[in-house]
């Protein structure tokens, strides 16, 4: 699987591209995750998939992105392999959620999200056994789990 970490700057700074998954989905429903999704048979490759995710999810069109590269891929705890994609977004890109995947777009300041003391661990019990995550809260939104984690991975890289 892939994923778009999607970096835009509206004027303020950079600011990080997060969706507010449907309540209505059967995996995940109601998390904050960034766009992507399973490598489909027509994805040429991870960059491809992440993009195409995008698409759907976010409206966010190929000619709106500039590819940077990719951060180390993550295993979540259902088994999936994902690689996030860091991409330069247009300022001229406007979101728009896709209502059966997506119940909100928004976006936080990568400032915010680049500072490590922003970041917590947080344990939960799951399967029987306690399972410990990162969670980065930004105003209404609790961010955790993969999403935290490929968030924090980043932060560790801007790190000087």
């Amino acid at each position: 699987a892939a994923v778009l970490l999607g970096l835009v700057d509206r004027g303020a700074g950079l600011q990080v591209i997060l969706t507010k998954r449907s309540s209505r989905l059967k995996h995940h429903p109601g998390q904050i995750a960034l766009p992507g999704g399973k490598l489909d048979g027509g994805d040429a490759d991870l960059t491809a998939a992440a993009l195409r995710e995008a698409w759907e999810e976010v409206g966010l069109q190929r000619h709106h992105v500039e590819v940077l590269g990719h951060l180390p891929c993550h295993e979540t705890v259902t088994s999936f392999t994902v690689t996030p994609v860091v991409a330069l977004v247009d300022a001229g890109f406007v979101p728009r959620a896709e209502p059966g995947e997506v119940e909100e777009v928004f976006e936080v300041p990568l400032a915010h999200l680049a500072d490590p003391a922003n970041y917590q661990i947080q344990g939960r019990r799951w399967r029987g056994q306690t399972r410990y995550y990162y969670t980065v809260p930004y105003g209404p939104y609790y961010i955790w789990g993969a999403t935290a984690r490929m968030l924090r991975g980043l932060a560790e890289r801007l790190q000087p």
